[in-house]
Parts: C-alpha cells; sequence; structure tokens
C-alpha cells in the first residue's frame, strides 16, 4: 500500500448525521494532521464552510502552513490545578456549525470541566449536530491493541479509545510512511524539536518498533474493511449442534464468542484479543466471571472488578458474574444460554496433586458443547519457553474450588 493509501469503508447513519472521516496513522509524525488540513483546505475550496475545532500543530512548520487560510474556532482555557489547558471549545462549534470541522487527536483526554472526559465523546456531539468531521488517531491508541502495543514496543498507552470509536467511522484513511522515513523526519526536527530527537530514537522510535507498529496498523486498517465489506445479506446463518438442546437458547446468526475470564490482571489480556477476535469474525463478545459463592472480595479484587467492566464497556462487550464452585458448570450454561459459538480461555498451566485425576476445563467444555468452536489464548511472554505448559486451561486467575 502506498504513502498516504486511502481506504474507504462505509457504515450505516442517518441523513441528519454528520459523516465522520479518520486519518489513521502508525506513530506520531507520519502526516495524519498534515493530510486532514490538506483535505479540509480542498474541501473549502469547492465552497464548503470549513472551520478547525480543534488543531495540535506541534511546533511543526509544515503543519501550522496548512492550517493558514482556514477558520480556526478559538480553544477554551481550562485551569488545572493552576496550569491552563487548551481545550476544545464544543459548545462553541456546535453554535457555529460548520458544514466541516476538523478536530485532531481523537484519543485526547480532556482536562476536567468539559463537557466528556474524551475527545471521541465531543465528536459525537459534534457529528450527532449535523456537522460532518474530520479527525485523527494512532494505531496504538486502539484499546483492544493495547496489550500487543505493549508487547511489540516494550511501552504501555495510557491514553485509549474504544474501538467503536474507530469503526464507527464512514471513511478511514491509512496514512502511511516507512519507518526509515518516518525516522528521517524526527532526525530532521520535523516531529520533535531536537532536544527531544535522540531520546525518541533510542525509546518509542526504534526502526524495530515502527515496523511493527506500521504492520499492526495496515493489518487493523485492513480487517477493518473487509468486516464491512461482509453485510448481513452475506453472513451465513449457523446452526450448531449442541444450542438446540437448550430450550429458549437464540439461534445465532453470525458468531458469539463468551471469553471466560478471572479476577487477574492477565485477564484484561484475554478480553482484549477476544475483542478482537470478535471483531474480525463480525461477532458479539461476552464476557464471563465465575467467582466462589460466599466468598467475600478483597480490595484488590474489587479493583479488578471495576477494571473488568470499565474495560468490556469500553470494548462494547457484556461482562456477566456467576457464583459457583465449578468453572466448567457455569460456563457452560452461560454458553448455551447466550448462544455462544466460540469460547476462548486462558493459557494451560500444570496439573499438580488430585487436579492431574481430573477431567480438565477444555475437555468438560468440548464435551458438553460439540458444536462450539473452542480458543485457548496463549501468553506471548512464554513462546519462549515451549515446555512450560500443561495440560490444565486456566483462567488466568485462581480458580474457584471443583474447577
Amino acid at each position: 500500500m502506498g504513502e498516504n493509501a486511502p481506504v474507504a469503508t462505509e457504515a450505516s447513519s442517518s441523513p441528519q448525521r454528520g459523516h465522520l472521516k479518520v486519518f489513521i496513522g502508525m506513530a506520531a509524525g507520519v502526516g495524519k494532521t498534515y493530510r486532514m488540513l490538506q483535505e479540509g483546505r480542498a474541501e473549502a475550496d469547492t465552497g464548503r464552510d470549513v472551520a478547525i475545532g480543534y488543531l495540535e500543530p506541534h511546533d511543526r512548520d509544515d503543519t501550522t502552513a496548512q492550517a493558514q487560510g482556514l477558520e480556526h474556532i478559538p480553544p477554551r482555557m481550562v485551569d488545572y490545578r493552576g496550569t491552563p489547558l487548551a481545550e476544545m471549545d464544543l459548545p462553541a462549534v456546535l453554535a457555529r456549525k460548520p458544514e466541516l470541522c476538523l478536530i485532531d487527536e481523537l484519543a485526547h483526554t480532556n482536562a476536567p470541566g468539559t463537557e466528556h472526559e474524551k475527545r471521541y465523546e465531543d465528536v459525537q456531539d459534534v457529528l450527532d449536530a449535523g456537522i460532518d468531521v474530520f479527525s485523527t488517531v494512532n494505531v496504538q491508541h486502539l484499546e483492544s491493541l493495547n496489550d500487543q502495543i505493549t508487547q511489540l514496543t516494550g511501552m504501555r498507552v495510557r491514553e485509549t479509545i474504544p474501538d467503536e470509536a474507530l469503526a464507527s467511522a464512514d471513511e478511514v484513511v491509512l496514512v502511511d510512511l516507512t519507518p526509515e522515513a518516518l525516522i528521517e523526519r524526527l532526525r530532521a526536527g520535523k516531529v520533535y524539536p531536537r532536544e527531544r530527537v535522540p531520546g525518541a530514537l533510542n525509546n518509542f522510535f526504534k526502526i524495530e518498533n515502527l515496523a511493527a507498529l506500521r504492520e499492526t496498523a495496515l493489518r487493523h486498517v485492513a480487517e477493518g474493511v473487509e468486516i464491512k465489506r461482509l453485510t448481513p445479506s452475506t453472513t451465513p446463518i449457523r446452526r450448531e449442534e449442541g444450542l438446540a438442546s437448550a430450550p429458549g437458547a437464540p439461534q445465532p446468526i453470525s458468531e458469539r464468542l463468551l471469553a471466560l475470564v478471572a479476577l487477574a490482571p492477565e485477564s484484561e489480556r484475554i478480553v482484549r484479543r477476544a475483542a478482537r477476535s470478535a471483531e474480525r469474525l463480525g461477532g458479539r463478545l461476552d464476557v464471563l466471571l465465575v467467582r466462589a459463592p460466599g466468598h467475600t472480595p478483597s480490595a484488590k479484587n474489587r479493583e479488578q472488578l471495576e477494571s473488568l467492566r470499565r474495560l468490556t464497556a469500553m470494548l462494547g462487550a457484556r461482562l456477566f458474574l456467576e457464583e459457583s464452585e465449578d468453572v466448567a458448570t457455569a460456563a457452560i450454561a452461560a454458553a448455551r444460554r447466550l448462544g455462544t459459538t466460540y469460547v476462548l480461555m486462558g493459557s494451560p498451566t500444570p496439573r499438580r496433586g488430585l487436579r492431574r485425576f481430573r477431567e480438565s476445563l477444555l475437555s468438560r467444555l468440548m464435551e458438553a458443547l460439540p458444536g462450539v468452536d473452542m480458543r485457548i489464548i496463549a501468553d506471548p511472554a512464554l513462546r519462549a519457553e515451549p515446555d512450560a505448559g500443561g495440560d490444565q486451561p486456566h483462567l488466568e486467575g485462581a480458580e474457584p474450588p471443583g474447577a
């Protein structure tokens, strides 16, 4: 795919809602904001009413030059702990109501005191007002890719957006650049001030990091195009063996995924991987947490549960909590009730003591759900240790007694 290659996707929307076009890239400096301004100027040249709702030029001369001649709705200053911060003035944008509004940095977190916590939520209000929007984002800001990006680069991105914020776009443009060209841009001072260049080159902007990020961006956009190409009329109707035995169970018209998790940090990785699988399959994701009955959760458990709630909500999944002494029994019942077609769980762990003589969780699920696909989500950190696993799938955390 060549540099700045456009990839268009279609999404159904009401006539009153604005059209969202997002420019996505592998990292800062590939030219997303420049391309957004360039296309905004082209729209203005055709006679459309175009205004900049928010622009972050990062002191880049070429970007600043592209913005010249376009109306800029002034940002508002928000005081945060004694420091004035410039934020998009959402009420002013809605009052001005241009035909097209250019709003940079979709994943930005707003200062406290504004209408919304995140800028993508501001953009939703602008679209609901019937205003078209051009915006920008980097692939590492997508929530479902958070663990993968950490694995690739060794750095965790704290500022993320739900995948749906990008998936709901009417059009996505991949602004592509080779890692070598981006590093040349960085060294020339076109991305960051020159004093920051050595640190950037030794950290995030390593050639291997950029190559991995570019591949991730290319794959994610390509998969998004393929998913939107598969309309409901082309989605096959599945009739799974075993589901018919559950009276009242919904008969799926597409994949329905069930991720099994526990109260452990590793479970967030399972949820993110399951969400990406659901997106690729055009399916729906449910998340099941099984807890031992009568157990008073610790403060750490409550914190982990709240984290799971936030993550599943951000990814558009549903979290179900069940109390049971037996994970397999609870999972089988949930899968039948929900019409699950695909079960995902954590990696195997060695089976010791009396557990060696019990039927494994995976075996019980396969026996009870013969028409349901099963997937073990491996921990990438363990790939160098092929002999470390056993035959007992676990839920990335402590199992209730009898699992």
